[in-house]
Parts: structure tokens; C-alpha cells; sequence
């Protein structure tokens, strides 16, 4: 069947979601005056991410609620149980701050999304939530390219699940068959997208490898060849 069209996800697909968070990161740290609570800012970033992969899938599990799963998160970080909900949210808001004072979109993103402007619809499927996502996409002058932005937290279920996927398509009002999945994490997104019945893409922008089963790209740029292989263009398809 024809591809009409693509779903993306947000970070480290076509927002540069990890180095954002180490700027802002380091940033946030040194303003707050933790910088000695931690051998370097690697170290702090390093159990920062730890700690949202355990919150985030409490949240999933229907444990707590998106507020409540930061406000842990926090918590945890600074080792401090007793924190407020406004203490919490006062530190995570600072946070923000110097994270998004380093938002960038990768390179290789307005140029893929230009390309593909007029042969393919295109909308989000995140697991975070509308809130965020939606605020990030207009900062970065990027929201209009997308018909729908799909996200965990409204849904109630994230990927891989199945429905999430299929929630985003009927968003889009296609079937799953004539939908590609483009995303940065193997099983995730593109796996979860596959067994959803879509075409899923992994972008393995570090060129890791390692997972033949999966169609794979480096950059976006690999992007516009490769979807024009399943259309009318005829091209040569690029999937690894």
C-alpha cells in the first residue's frame, strides 16, 4: 500500500533532545549550587536520566499522575523526599528554563521536512505529553508542518503499545499500512511501529547497528530516497 504519510517523534529525532539537556543541565546545576554534589556534570546527567526512565514508567503504569511523576523525579534527584509540591515544581521550572535556553532542532530536520512537504502528511506520536511537546514545537517554528501531535500522557498508553500507534494513524485518518514511523530508539519506536502494522524507521544517527531486523537510517537525510522506494518516484530504497 502507499505511504501518505509520517509520524515522527519529537527527541532526538528531529529535536536535539540530549544535548538541550546536558546545556541546560550543566547550567542549572551551577546556578543552583550542586555542582560539588557530583564528580562531574556527566555523573548528575547520567543519574538525572535514571531517574526519569523509573518515574516515567511508574507514570506509565497509572502509579502517579505527569505532575506528580516530576515532582518525584526531583525529589530523588536532590535526595530530598520532604520537598514540597511547590518546592518541586520551582526547582523543575528552573530547570526548564536553561534547558529550553538550549533547544535546537537537528540540521538535517526543516530540510527533510521541506523535501517531504508536499508528497507526504505528517504528524507526532511522543511519549511525553501535548503540553510539552506542542510548546516545543512552536518555539522551534516547526508546529505547523504537523497535522496532529499525538502524545502518552493524553492517551493513556505510550509506545511500544499498539494502540498508541493506531491512535495516531486514526488521527490522521489512515491505516496503519500507509503510515511510517520514523524515531531514534530500535525497539521503541521502530520495532513497536512495525508490530503495529506501520512501516517503523530507526534513526540511528551514532550508526550503532547491530540490529538487522529493524529498517534503519543514519540521518534524514537518507529520508526522502528511501519513502520514495514504497511510492510512485520509483527510486531505490536506502532501508539497511
Amino acid at each position: 500500500m502507499t505511504i501518505r504519510a509520517v509520524l515522527w517523534d519529537v527527541d532526538d529525532t528531529i529535536f536535539d533532545y540530549a544535548r538541550a539537556d546536558r546545556v541546560g543541565m550543566s547550567a542549572h546545576l551551577t546556578a543552583e549550587g550542586l555542582v560539588d554534589g557530583y564528580a562531574s556534570v556527566d555523573q548528575a546527567l547520567g543519574r538525572w536520566r535514571e531517574l526519569t526512565a523509573i518515574h516515567w514508567r511508574i507514570f506509565e503504569a497509572g502509579g502517579v499522575d505527569f505532575q506528580e511523576q516530576r515532582r518525584e523525579r526531583v525529589r530523588a534527584f536532590l535526595e530530598r523526599p520532604g520537598l514540597t509540591a511547590a518546592e518541586a515544581d520551582g526547582w523543575f521550572e528552573r530547570y526548564v528554563a536553561h534547558y529550553e535556553a538550549a533547544w535546537e532542532l537537528f540540521p538535517d530536520a526543516v530540510p527533510v521536512l521541506d523535501l517531504l512537504a508536499d508528497d507526504y502528511r505528517h504528524g507526532i506520536l511522543s511519549n511525553s505529553s501535548l503540553l510539552n511537546q506542542d510548546h516545543k514545537l512552536r518555539a522551534l517554528g516547526v508546529r505547523e508542518r504537523f497535522e496532529a501531535v499525538v502524545c502518552a500522557a493524553e492517551l493513556g498508553v505510550a509506545k511500544p503499545a499498539a494502540e498508541a500507534f493506531h491512535a495516531a494513524c486514526t488521527a490522521l485518518d489512515l491505516h496503519p499500512s500507509e503510515v511510517v514511523y520514523v524515531g531514534d530508539q530500535p525497539d521503541i519506536d521502530a520495532r513497536g511501529a512495525a508490530e503495529a502494522g506501520l512501516q517503523g524507521i530507526w534513526l540511528d544517527r551514532a550508526d550503532t547497528g547491530g540490529r538487522p531486523e529493524l529498517k534503519r537510517i543514519t540521518s534524514l537525510h537518507e529520508l526522502p530516497g528511501l519513502l520514495r522506494g514504497h511510492t510512485r518516484f520509483g527510486a531505490q530504497s536506502t532501508f539497511r
